[in-house]
């Protein structure tokens, strides 16, 4: 890996978009466990984990507790398992999550997530090809009953021996032998097998190392400048890796408290900040959208709250501003995905407003990334191409997929994200979407990011989508799906000519949509696809302004 010490910087600029690694932030060889007990030594009785549920007193457990906790929970999987086999969780957030994290790690057994809102097909799948030993659920979820789903696939499945509800979690906390001791588990072992939210065909099963996903959630929480007087409210999926590690992890190493709530809900979520005195959350833009919103309608003591880190979707600089100057906290961006454990940029608290607010940051410590373009070649400064990173987070591969694995990672290290975006001199990132969701319309190329900024700063836009569509004379078209205010009062015509006062023509909007909401992967990102499928397929109502320049294709 190059370090800074060989870049191609004059002055502190660079005049490549390659960033090599900062290489001032050690890597630790160390394991989840290993985390877990040095935190128990260092902040023994303080809060590690708080139970957030409505209407019911929280349960706590201390670092000491969670050490502990997490022990029993290692040694009620060693009478099932042996180290190196695939558990899977089929849960959605509780204390008990939290625990089977840490207890699969000290048992040396490879946690494989999996969301709730799975179907028995998807879950089928995903226990299919991670050869899962064994499965952990919840009984039901959202009304859906998923001990019968378990039971229905496990006839499918001859190398699944257990399967345990959580329902039954204290009987399989006592089935353990206390005395047997735990297995020695190297950094570099898998982890976590996390299925990435695929957009087309079934998920990809990435392999991420102990090493890679410590390293990751602690060089993250260094970039919030996070402590022991810091208290997280995550409502992130801990089935994703911005629960189960940025949150989880990141909070253990610096020795916060995590406040768990079992999902997402903004009233709840500037309840929990108001009584827990929260003082970080990480989230996607849409959460703190909704966050917003629903502290206009009821405002709360909510001088704690210091910090907001967005990621998983592009974060409007409209939005940051006004979370800012509402709630008088200071907005961070990150970028990352599944396959780096996750996170490769994030902008600094000392960052400057305008690249704070309109970038996702440098890279993390030890972690390199360039542009490059299509034939591979690094890019200069301020040009756009494929971001692609190397380093300890990437991950192993993709389990029991050589062919997508090499699609992947290429024979240098290199993971190619599939994202596209641009780095300045002084390293910052920008990103502008996926290479995929790149319009090319009678030969330009339009970046729907920039667009879906330019609206956002509409003071009747609360949220919107940027595809494209197939159109017989330009080969793509540019639409806009669109949700407004409560309340608003406009109509296609005033955001294309919004649009056109601030874009050139051909980037402007030519179909337009009014929706209610976005369909969304479990980790928040918006399913474009999804958009464009049906609308292609005449599932929405179409209010195309008078200037459509053509026909859609079909």
């Amino acid at each position: 890996m190059m370090s800074r010490s060989d870049a191609d910087v004059s002055g502190g600029v660079l005049r490549e978009s390659h960033w090599p690694a900062d290489l001032s932030g050690a890597i630790r060889e160390t394991t989840i466990g290993d985390a877990l007990r040095v935190a128990a030594v260092r902040w023994t009785g303080r809060d590690a984990l708080v139970e957030a549920l409505s209407g019911t007193d929280a349960r706590r457990w201390s670092f000491g507790d969670l050490a502990s906790g997490a022990e029993r929970v290692a040694q009620a999987l060693l009478k099932r398992f042996v180290p190196g086999e695939h558990l899977a969780v089929w849960a959605a957030n509780c204390p008990e999550w939290v625990l089977l994290e840490f207890g699969a790690a000290m048992a040396g057994l490879t946690l494989v997530t999996v969301s709730p809102a799975y179907q028995e097909a998807e879950l089928l799948y995903v226990l299919r090809q991670s050869r899962s030993h064994g499965i952990i659920f919840q009984p039901e979820y959202r009304s859906r009953d998923l001990s019968a789903v378990v039971g229905a696939v496990a006839a499918h499945l001859p190398l699944l021996r257990e399967a345990i509800s959580l329902d039954r979690w204290q009987d399989f906390l006592e089935s353990g032998e206390p005395d047997v001791p735990l297995p020695e588990v190297r950094p570099g072992e898998t982890a976590q097998i996390q299925y990435t939210s695929g957009t087309t065909g079934f998920p990809k099963g990435a392999l991420l190392t102990h090493r890679g996903l410590t390293n990751n959630s602690r060089f993250f929480a260094q970039a919030l400048r996070a402590g022991a007087e810091d208290v997280w409210v995550n409502p992130m999926p801990l089935f994703h890796t911005a629960g189960c590690s940025l949150c989880t992890l990141g909070a253990l190493q610096t020795g916060g408290a995590q406040v768990l709530p079992r999902g997402f809900d903004a009233h709840e979520m500037l309840d929990l900040f108001d009584s827990q005195r929260g003082t970080l959350l990480l989230g996607v833009p849409t959460m703190l959208t909704k966050m917003l919103e629903a502290h206009a309608q009821r405002p709360r003591d909510l001088g704690s709250w210091r910090l907001a880190a967005l990621g998983g979707a592009p974060v409007a600089p409209d939005l940051a501003e006004r979370a800012e100057a509402e709630l008088d906290l200071r907005v961070l961006i990150g970028f990352g995905q599944t396959e780096a454990s996750p996170y490769i940029t994030h902008t600094r608290i000392d960052d400057p407003a305008s690249r704070r607010l309109t970038t996702v940051g440098k890279p993390l410590p030890q972690t390199e990334v360039r542009i490059a373009d299509s034939s591979g070649a690094t890019v200069p400064t301020g040009h756009s191409g494929e971001i692609m990173v190397r380093g300890y987070g990437v991950m192993s591969g993709y389990f029991d997929a050589p062919d997508a694995t090499a699609g992947a990672l290429d024979r240098e290290g290199w993971l190619h994200t599939g994202d596209l975006g641009a780095m300045d001199a002084k390293g910052y990132v920008s990103v502008n979407g996926r290479i995929k969701d790149m319009i090319i319309r009678g030969g330009e190329n339009i970046y729907p990011r920039e667009i879906e900024d330019v609206l956002f700063t509409h003071p009747s836009v609360l949220d919107n989508s940027v595809v494209g569509l197939p159109d017989t004379e330009w080969g793509e078209i540019v639409a806009a799906f669109v949700r407004l205010r409560d309340g608003a009062d406009c109509e296609p015509g005033d955001l294309e000519r919004f649009c056109g006062e601030r874009l050139a023509r051909y980037k402007v909007p030519r179909i337009w949509e009014f929706v209610d909401g976005f369909p969304q992967t479990p980790s928040g990102k918006v399913q474009k696809f999804v958009l464009r499928d049906r609308y292609l397929a005449g599932q929405l109502r179409r209010t195309n302004p008078a200037s459509n320049e053509g026909r859609v294709g079909r």
